[in-house]
């Protein structure tokens, strides 16, 4: 019995350690949620005004006027930027990115290029045997510009040398805290409708190329950019949810185990009674 007892009381002791953890992974991840939705809220007006612009400027871009952010290069390779977290902790968030990741992958294995943002993408996607040609880590809890900006450069420069030909982007859209999904989206080229024609109204000095080779570098660092706080809130909304779930089956453990110790306790106890009243029966 007293093995037992000590036993329970070490289990309830390191639970209710790990309890206190948990509990506190969950209020920090709650905190810094709160301010990267702010952030994200204003960023994300910022680049729905920026899309109007863009579109604005590609319904009308002349087919005869050659221009690789908007035609495309000669590589067949394609590029996939793929934003996981740097630390654990988070539930499904990394496992959820990586696998519509290496879905998508698997169609052209060949030609597919991975750029790795966050620590943990690593070790999932060497699993799949997949190396990165880059790797960007420790990003802060509210990216910036700065980091954005590291990303666009390392990629433009492989685009404008040819090493890849398209460049896509997977990350997690941030809907609510219960509510993120993996989002797949491409960021060059730019494509264009031959269909149109630029609008007689649309001025756009000193011409059209040129103002797309100057505005792609600011629009290919916003969107990054934007899916890189998206990502983070999803981040620390997975983990708020996974260590409030966490502290909840630690409250359930606990509960059993007192149960079971009080039992073990109370019959530790009413065997003590028994053998002293038949000690003292024998005794008469």
């Amino acid at each position: 019995m007293a093995a037992g007892v000590i036993e329970i009381k070490s289990r309830i002791k390191s639970i209710t350690s790990t309890k206190k953890i948990t509990k506190a992974m969950g209020l920090v991840a709650t905190s810094k949620l709160r301010k990267t939705r702010i952030k994200l809220e204003v960023n994300s007006k910022y680049n729905s005004y920026f899309d109007d612009a863009i579109k604005e400027v590609l319904e009308g871009f002349p087919s005869e006027i050659y221009n690789i952010y908007t035609h495309g290069n000669e590589s067949k390779k394609k590029l996939y930027i793929v934003l996981t977290s740097d630390s654990g902790l988070c539930g499904g968030f990394n496992s959820n990115v990586v696998n519509n990741t290496v879905t998508e992958l698997s169609k052209d294995r060949e030609n597919s290029l991975v750029l790795l943002v966050g620590q943990k993408g690593r070790s999932y996607l060497k699993r799949y045997k997949y190396e990165s040609v880059a790797e960007f880590v420790d990003i802060p809890d509210l990216p910036s510009i700065r980091e954005a900006y590291m990303i666009t450069n390392h990629v433009l420069d492989m685009y404008e040398n040819g090493e890849v030909g398209e460049v896509y982007i997977f990350f997690t859209q941030f809907n609510s805290t219960v509510n993120q999904n993996v989002e797949f989206k491409k960021l060059l080229p730019l494509g264009y409708n031959e269909k149109d024609e630029l609008r007689e109204y649309v001025m756009i000095e000193p011409d059209i190329s040129q103002f797309v080779d100057e505005t792609v570098k600011i629009n290919l660092n916003r969107q990054i950019l934007n899916c890189m706080l998206n990502a983070k809130a999803s981040e620390q909304g997975s983990r708020m949810t996974a260590m409030d779930g966490a502290t909840r089956n630690a409250d359930d453990i606990l509960e059993k185990l007192k149960l079971k110790y009080n039992r073990i306790r109370q019959g530790a106890i009413t065997q003590e009674i028994s053998e002293i009243v038949g000690g003292a029966e024998a005794q008469k």
